[in-house]
């Protein structure tokens, strides 16, 4: 079926409320059946099995992260087992899981996890992002390009639910553009629509759906989000108030060895995607070719500004600032970025640790 998004705020809104109502409800169920682990913390340096929450399937994105455990960096830094929770369609949102008290941490979008804080007062907070530059794109056919977001106007573009959704709301809106004039046809993460001509550009990342179609043959044109008025960060760490108050060398512990993880993943995109096609998402039939070129072309939004200065996974003053611009443009005018960052354990990691700044 194929929708046009409301044209006014309140119709805008009334999705939102709903897509966060769907939220709230999954963290309450989980929460009835979660880990006790949320409330317990077993000692400095003897944190028990680590529950994390990817955002997608056991791909490269997440090559730090399977750098951390295969390496030993989360054994040493206390953690006697690790436990990477799948994300994608029929995975849970990581504000649900950590709300639950299911997942220690998770990743995410600071649109996701700003909707649910502005909305529902939410007690969660990003404490670091592995992309300083989210790779979110509207990617299309070079024989029909888009390339400039009013080159969307009059064309049909795939627009997944929840997130996706919000953001390209956002980026309508952000570049003067009426929604009447967009027409956004539901679809899954496959870029199959836009391969088989029934959408003309379709939201994805740069470095995931828009390399599948080109390794598919065809030639592609970006629009990358972050060049057009959107720049937030992605792959967003998010966890909850309690967890920084209770757990907050277990969540130090974390970062460390995602840190170390990062870096590995930089320094050698080879091993980074061998260890997604081979080991982690073995069961998933990757592309190793693509695998390969999303480590590299991923390895550009890790290494960004702050983290050049400040450390990997850390999101600037000026960055956090951007974010809470952007969500202001989705339409969440109430919430800062005290509201939705920390930057203290990070300060403190690399205050303790001068060495991982690389």
């Amino acid at each position: 079926m194929t929708i046009c998004f409301a044209t006014p705020a309140s119709a805008r809104r009334t999705r939102r409320a709903a897509a966060l109502s769907v939220l709230t409800v999954s963290a309450l169920a989980l929460s009835a059946c979660g880990s006790s682990a949320a409330s317990s913390d077993p000692g400095a340096g003897d944190y028990g099995t680590l529950n994390y929450n990817q955002s997608w399937v056991k791909t490269t994105e997440f090559a730090g992260e399977f750098f951390a455990d295969s390496n030993g960096y989360f054994k040493d830094a206390g953690f006697s087992g690790v436990n990477l929770i799948s994300g994608g369609p029929s995975g849970t949102s990581s504000e649900s899981m950590v709300l639950a008290g299911s997942a220690l941490v998770g990743t995410t979008t600071p649109i996701a996890t700003g909707s649910m804080v502005s909305e529902s007062e939410a007690p969660l907070k990003i404490i670091g992002a592995k992309f300083q530059k989210n790779p979110f794109t509207v990617y299309s056919l070079g024989d029909n390009p888009i390339n400039t977001p009013q080159d969307m106007i009059g064309k049909k573009i795939g627009v997944a639910s929840g997130t996706n959704e919000i953001l390209f709301e956002a980026l309508l809106e952000v570049n003067g553009i009426d929604p009447g004039q967009v027409e956004a046809v539901p679809v899954q993460f496959d870029p199959q629509p836009l391969m088989n001509g029934e959408v003309e550009g379709q939201i994805g990342f740069l470095t995931n759906e828009a390399l599948a179609v080109e390794l598919k043959g065809f030639e592609v044109a970006n629009m990358p989000f972050a060049d057009h008025g959107m720049p937030f960060v992605a792959g967003a760490f998010v966890t909850t108030d309690e967890n920084i108050e209770t757990r907050r060398e277990e969540l130090k512990a974390f970062l460390v060895a995602a840190i170390k993880g990062w870096q590995d993943a930089v320094s050698d995109p080879e091993e980074a995607a061998r260890l997604a096609y081979e080991e982690y998402g073995s069961d998933l039939g990757l592309d190793p070719e693509k695998e390969k070129r999303q480590a590299v072309e991923q390895n550009k939004l890790v290494l960004g500004d702050a983290g050049a200065e400040h450390g990997i996974l850390y999101i600037s003053d000026d960055l956090a600032q951007a974010n809470i611009e952007v969500l202001k443009v989705a339409g969440y005018d109430d919430i800062t970025a005290e509201d939705l960052f920390d930057n203290s354990l990070l300060e403190e990691i690399y205050a303790e640790n001068p060495e991982l700044k690389q």
